[in-house]
């Protein structure tokens, strides 16, 4: 078709960008403004060594979700802008015929997935939905901002440290229980106490992946003396995805617990003190007085 002064009108070339405001891979920064447009989504931090198990606990849970994991006090799985990311994180835990379940890839520094933030939506009742933000960082980020908080290589670990709501540090028994276990034990204290000086009374907790590796009772104790020490009010959780002398159902049930507090711990309320009367007299009570 020709315009009147004889030229084509140009056909519009395929183009590769995305139309929509996420693809559903594994978001980051830049995409928080958009998922942040409703309300601010709560960050759960997973922080750890590499090899900690972070990533393979978080494909744990889309899997339990996936079964529609019941129960839980935030409500009912709403949706997430990240299906592709979450896929990626737990594809390799799947049973595929001819081939069993693996663990997920190691989540490299230099990753499509790094920062890796995947997005989970619950509704309870009629309420609206609230969004929640995981972080699947490496471990490397971690040992860095353990070391050294200014380090240029702990950027992600301190945006991590700044932005979470909840912080989970994950303390790895197998690593606690082989040939490097002293070194893994230092590197954990350190990455402990880093994340206490940086904390601000966010609800924490003490969580030990591959709960079916026997630790000895006086690394268990140190490792506990470390967190108990400068925070006193952290919880406790023992998680795995292979099935323990308990049974399939425990481990579920250990993910599911975790998962659930993750979801609902909120910072301890202030309990403000009550304004001092100007007198014994009630009436005079708040500074309310009579005509």
């Amino acid at each position: 078709m020709h315009h009147g002064s004889g030229e084509e009108t140009p056909v519009s070339e395929p183009t590769s960008d995305v139309l929509l405001p996420w693809s559903g891979s594994a978001l980051g920064l830049a995409d928080l403004a958009f998922v942040a447009g409703r309300v601010r989504p709560r960050v759960v931090a997973t922080i750890g060594a590499q090899n900690a198990g972070k990533t393979t606990m978080l494909g744990a849970w889309y899997l339990l979700l996936g079964r529609d994991a019941a129960g839980l006090q935030a409500g009912k799985f709403a949706g997430s802008f990240s299906l592709a990311g979450w896929e990626a994180v737990a594809g390799s835990l799947r049973w595929a015929p001819g081939q069993g379940p693996g663990f997920p890839p190691h989540t490299a520094s230099r990753s499509g997935r790094a920062p890796g933030l995947l997005h989970l939506s619950f509704r309870a009742g009629q309420k609206q939905p609230a969004d929640y933000l995981f972080t699947d960082a490496p471990g490397e980020w971690f040992q860095k901002w353990a070391i050294n908080e200014a380090s240029p290589e702990a950027a992600g670990a301190r945006w991590i440290a700044e932005h979470a709501d909840v912080l989970l540090l994950v303390a790895d028994r197998e690593a606690l229980s082989g040939p490097s276990m002293g070194s893994a034990r230092s590197a954990l204290q350190l990455l402990a106490a880093r994340v206490a000086s940086e904390r601000r009374s966010r609800p924490i907790a003490l969580v030990w992946t591959k709960s079916d590796v026997s630790v000895a009772p006086a690394m268990e104790e140190s490792i506990r003396q470390s967190i108990y020490g400068p925070m006193p009010e952290a919880k406790e959780f023992s998680v795995s995805i292979a099935p323990s002398d308990t049974g399939e159902e425990q481990a579920h049930s250990a993910l599911t617990e975790l998962l659930d507090w993750a979801l609902t711990s909120r910072l301890p309320c202030a309990v403000l003190p009550s304004p001092p009367p100007d007198s014994d007299d009630p009436l005079f009570m708040y500074r309310v007085r009579s005509a």
